[in-house]
């Protein structure tokens, strides 16, 4: 009994600190601390321990639970998890004053345990999971040419050759498999080398063999399962003393990244290290890493290792994203008769399509588009650096902020029947674009506009369907200056190789059912669904 009174005397003690206001907000102005008053967010009681924990199992992803939770408690709510204090942010207006307007006071990333053990025991090594910095203000400036290039420029035309040439290449591999079984196959693994082929051509000027090169098609699977990873989470995350629980798992994903930063080095750095030419031409991403390392003492070579690590494994996001676009395909075929009507009317089936092709491929693109709103891609967490105030709110330093994408992509605040698949929602009628830059460079469209009435021949009328111009609540990539620097590569990859496999195969699902629950997040299991790739007939 005395043990048991204990624990219950305990058990209330961390309830009354758990469920503690804390109203005072430090602010510093001028060198002077003022104190100033500020109510917290409301939000659910949290229990002992656990918090509020117990109501993200309720759904299959939290953010759906979050979604549930603003019904109750508002657009901005604290929520407790674990030890973590959380802020949830649910509309556009909100996301825009914690992201754009007060950006610098939120540029922090959460410390999980996974994240140090993803990035040789420091999470502050990755471009995405680090706290920002100067040193990742550099890194991002470094990245930029290549990795987020504008419309026009040499490295965005480089994409466009890679990333044809690639599905040139998988395409020649899907049609040799599709030749010798009628079975479904399972296509995400191919997709997953294709995209890893795509970028390491791009960055490195290296590409692998899919079919022979063992230690290629380990690396690729590892990636994938990191993608997956770090889409996920886990009470260890906000419960730290569950750690010992989560030994093997931990160990798992050190090794993971180990055996992917071997292979980076041995099999792509190295020996253009040994052999680097500093007097020519900048010849790709990798050159220019290794000619800062060269030229400035400064630069940890560790910092070069770990950006390119980072940038490489942006190819999970264009395999998973295809793999999603070729089950939106199989589950609604008008949506893929549309598609191939288009590429048909361009390429006459004599061609791969291409990059340039995009702007004459609005229905392809809106398609790839409703894939990312649909499937709803999270925004990793952002975490408060100092005391700020979001809405009248007072947010504590170390606040972790969910930015929650779900509510933007599935409320009928802003779509109309958000649980429809419908490309259509991004095209609109009766305009004719003159494009200046690309759906890329800024996240979303950037070009000017101007309607036009309905062109006319004499029997015909043609009206002319373009991807919108902007739609402000449809936000992939995130927003103000922790964007993801890589949408340009993962949208006009994705592109050119979805639009080659529709061109040359019709797509089936090997069971349908399996692709009608909405998925929860952009990245998909290593071991997902089959399809059935069928080759057309020109």
């Amino acid at each position: 009994m005395s043990a048991l009174l204990i624990i219950i005397v305990i058990a209330l003690v961390a309830y009354k600190i758990f469920t503690r206001k804390n109203k005072t907000l430090k602010t510093f102005k001028e060198g002077c601390i003022e104190m100033t008053e500020f109510k917290q967010a409301p939000g659910p009681v949290p229990l002992p321990v656990i918090g509020s924990l117990h109501l993200l199992g309720k759904r299959e992803s939290p953010f759906q639970s979050f979604t549930d939770l603003a019904k109750k408690y508002g657009d901005i709510f604290s929520i407790k998890l674990g030890s973590s204090q959380c802020l949830v942010v649910n509309n556009l207006e909100l996301i825009r004053e914690v992201l754009n307007q007060n950006g610098k006071f939120f540029g922090g990333r959460p410390d999980f345990l996974r994240f140090h053990k993803l990035f040789a025991g420091d999470r502050n090594n990755s471009l995405a999971l680090c706290d920002w910095s100067n040193l990742q203000l550099r890194r991002r400036n470094l990245a930029r040419r290549h990795c987020g290039p504008k419309q026009h420029t040499d490295n965005f035309s480089r994409i466009g050759s890679v990333a044809t040439f690639e599905s040139i290449e998988l395409l020649q591999t899907l049609k040799h498999i599709t030749r010798n079984t009628e079975s479904s196959i399972n296509i995400k693994p191919l997709l997953m080398m294709s995209a890893m082929n795509m970028f390491s051509n791009y960055m490195c000027s290296v590409r692998f063999d899919s079919e022979t090169d063992v230690e290629f098609k380990k690396i690729v699977d590892h990636f994938d399962e990191i993608f997956w990873e770090i889409n996920q989470g886990y009470a260890v995350d906000f419960l730290p003393w569950l750690a010992p629980f989560y030994k093997k798992h931990m160990e798992k994903l050190s090794n993971w990244s180990q055996d992917i930063r071997s292979f980076i080095l041995s099999r792509i750095v190295d020996q253009r290290e040994i052999n680097l030419d500093t007097e020519g031409p900048e010849k790709d991403f990798l050159d220019g890493l290794l000619r800062v390392l060269h030229d400035d003492p400064n630069v940890d070579r560790n910092t070069i290792i770990f950006m390119l690590e980072d940038f490489l494994g942006g190819h999970s996001s264009v395999g998973n994203l295809v793999m999603l676009c070729l089950a939106a395909v199989a589950r609604d075929a008008d949506v893929g008769k549309k598609i191939k009507a288009e590429i048909d009317g361009i390429t006459k089936g004599k061609r791969a399509v291409t990059l340039s092709d995009k702007i004459n491929l609005p229905y392809t693109e809106a398609t790839i588009l409703e894939s990312l709103r649909y499937a709803s891609s999270p925004i990793v967490p952002h975490v408060a650096t100092e005391p700020a105030v979001i809405a009248g709110y007072g947010i504590e330093k170390g606040t972790v902020v969910f930015i929650n994408n779900y509510e933007l992509n599935t409320s009928e605040k802003y779509w109309d029947e958000p649980e429809k698949f419908d490309p259509n929602r991004f095209l609109e009628r009766n305009k004719i674009r003159v494009r200046r830059n690309s759906l890329c460079d800024s996240g979303m469209e950037s070009d000017s506009e101007r309607s036009t009435p309905i062109n006319k021949t004499s029997d015909t009328e043609k009206e002319v369907v373009n991807v919108r111009k902007n739609i402000p609540h449809f936000l992939p990539f995130s927003i103000g200056k922790r964007t993801c620097i890589g949408q340009t590569l993962v949208t006009t990859m994705s592109f050119v190789m979805f639009a080659n496999i529709i061109q040359e195969f019709d797509i089936r699902a090997e069971n349908i059912e399996d692709l009608k629950q909405r998925p929860a997040c952009v990245a998909l299991p290593k071991e997902t669904f089959n399809l059935y790739l069928l080759p057309r007939k020109h």
